[in-house]
C-alpha cells in the first residue's frame, strides 16, 4: 500500500478499475521483475514478445473501439497503468506512449479503412506505435519543423529528419508530422502513417545513448525521398497542427501521470529503506530530519495527486484546456525530480548505487521537464491564459 493515502475520487474508483489494477499488477510482476528491468536497460530496449505478451492481457490499445478489437475504455484505465508502472519500477516499458499518446490519433482522426488495417495490430501488440514531431532544429516549436512532403500522384515524397523518438528504433508504424505547404505556417503541416515495413526511402538511426530512461529505445529517423502512400495520410492535408493541438493535453497528463507514479513510488522505496537502515543505533525513519523531509515529500505528492486528479476529470468530461494540462505537465514534473532528490538523499551513498531503484530513479526523472514539451514552454502556455483577451 503506497504512503499516499490519499482517497480515490469517484471517476478513479470502480470494481472494473480495481480489477483491472490487480491484473496489470499481476502482468507486470510476471513480465517486468527487476532482472527483466535491468536487461531492457542493458539493451535499450522492451523486448518484442513482451509487447506481444502485453498484447495478449489485453494492455494495449484500451481507447481503441471494440470493433477494432480493443477495450473501448476511457483514459482512467491507462492511469491505472502508469501508477502501476510507477509501482513496479517500470516505467521504461513505453505502454502509455502507444496507449495513450499515439493510438488517440488514429482512433480520433483516422478513416474506416485506415482504423480497420491498423488498430487490430495496436491492441494484440504486433503493431507498435512512435509518434514523430522532434527535430534536431525543432524540438518543443512545432512550427519550425523542416521535414517536407511534396504530393507525387498517388504518394508524398517526404524528406527530413527526426529525433528523440521514444519507439523510434522498434516501432512498426509512426505517425510523422510534415510540411505539406512550408508558406501556410500552422495551416501547412500534415500527419502520415508511416508503415517502416512496407516503406522505402525510411532509416533508423543508432539508439541514442541517454543518461536516464536507457530501457526506452529513443532514436533518429531519416527520411529520404520516402514514398508514402496518399491513403496513409491521416486526416486533411494542413490539418497536422490542429490535431496536434487538440491531442497534446492528454499527452501533457499522461507525461503528468508518470511522474507521479515515479514519484509515490520513490516515497514509498524511502520510507521502507529508511525503516529498515540504522545509523547511530536508531532507524533512519525515526531521525526528525528524515521525518520532516518525507513529511515534505509526501505533501507535494500529495498535493500532485489531487490536481491531477482534477485534471483527469476534465479531460473525461471534454473541458481540459492546454494551459490546465501545460500546469500539470510542469508542476508536477518540477516536484517530481524535487522528491527524487530528496528521497536519494536519505539513502546516502547507496542512492548512488544503480542496484537500487531509486538511483535509477533519478535518472530517469530528469528528461520529465524536456519532453512533450519543457517547462519553460509550459510556463509560456499558461502564461496565455494571464489575460482574458489574449
Amino acid at each position: 500500500m503506497s504512503a499516499i493515502d490519499v482517497a480515490r475520487p469517484a471517476h478513479m474508483d470502480s470494481e472494473e478499475l480495481r480489477m483491472f489494477e490487480d491484473s496489470v499488477s499481476r502482468f507486470l510482476a510476471a513480465h517486468a521483475g527487476p532482472d527483466r528491468t535491468r536487461h531492457w536497460r542493458e539493451q535499450g530496449f522492451v523486448d518484442r514478445d513482451t509487447w506481444r505478451a502485453a498484447g495478449e492481457a489485453g494492455l494495449l490499445g484500451l481507447s481503441v473501439p471494440v470493433e477494432y478489437g480493443g477495450a473501448g475504455v476511457d483514459f482512467t484505465f491507462d492511469a491505472v497503468i502508469m501508477e502501476q508502472l510507477g509501482r513496479h519500477h517500470a516505467l521504461n516499458f513505453a505502454i502509455p506512449l502507444h496507449n495513450a499518446v499515439v493510438a488517440p490519433y488514429i482512433v480520433s482522426y483516422a478513416n474506416e479503412e485506415q482504423k480497420r488495417r491498423w488498430l487490430p495490430g495496436v491492441v494484440t501488440g504486433e503493431t507498435i506505435l512512435a509518434v514523430a514531431m522532434s527535430e534536431p532544429g525543432a524540438g518543443s516549436d512545432l512550427q519550425a519543423m523542416k521535414t517536407s512532403a511534396r504530393r507525387e500522384g498517388d504518394h508524398y515524397v517526404i524528406n527530413g529528419q527526426k529525433t528523440f523518438i521514444s519507439n523510434g528504433a522498434h516501432a512498426s508504424l509512426i505517425i510523422v508530422a510534415a510540411k505539406t505547404d512550408p508558406e501556410a505556417g500552422a495551416r501547412g503541416l500534415s500527419l502520415f502513417a508511416v508503415e517502416t515495413d512496407e516503406v522505402e526511402g525510411f532509416t533508423r538511426g543508432r539508439l541514442l545513448d541517454k543518461i536516464g530512461q536507457e530501457g526506452r529505445d529513443t532514436a533518429e529517423l531519416f527520411f529520404s525521398d520516402m514514398r508514402v502512400p496518399v491513403e496513409n495520410r491521416i486526416g486533411p492535408e494542413g490539418g497536422g497542427f490542429a490535431m496536434l493541438m487538440e491531442k497534446l493535453p492528454q499527452e501533457r497528463l499522461v507525461i503528468a501521470w508518470q511522474a507521479l507514479a515515479m514519484m509515490e513510488a520513490a516515497i514509498d522505496h524511502t520510507i521502507a529503506y529508511t525503516a529498515e537502515r540504522r545509523a547511530f543505533g536508531r532507524a533512519v525513519l525515526d531521525f526528525q530530519n528524515s521525518q520532516f523531509k518525507l513529511a515534505e515529500c509526501k505533501t507535494q505528492a500529495t498535493i500532485a495527486r489531487v490536481f491531477l486528479d482534477h485534471c483527469t476529470q476534465q479531460l473525461l468530461a471534454g473541458t481540459l484546456d492546454a494551459a490546465t494540462a501545460s500546469m500539470a505537465k510542469y508542476w508536477i514534473t518540477e516536484a517530481q525530480g524535487k522528491v527524487i532528490d530528496e528521497c536519494l538523499q536519505l539513502f546516502g551513498g547507496y542512492g548512488y548505487m544503480t542496484e537500487y531503484p531509486i538511483a535509477e530513479m533519478y535518472k530517469d526523472a530528469r528528461v520529465f521537464r524536456i519532453y512533450g514539451g519543457t517547462s519553460e514552454i509550459m510556463k509560456l502556455l499558461i502564461a496565455r491564459s494571464l489575460r482574458s483577451d489574449a
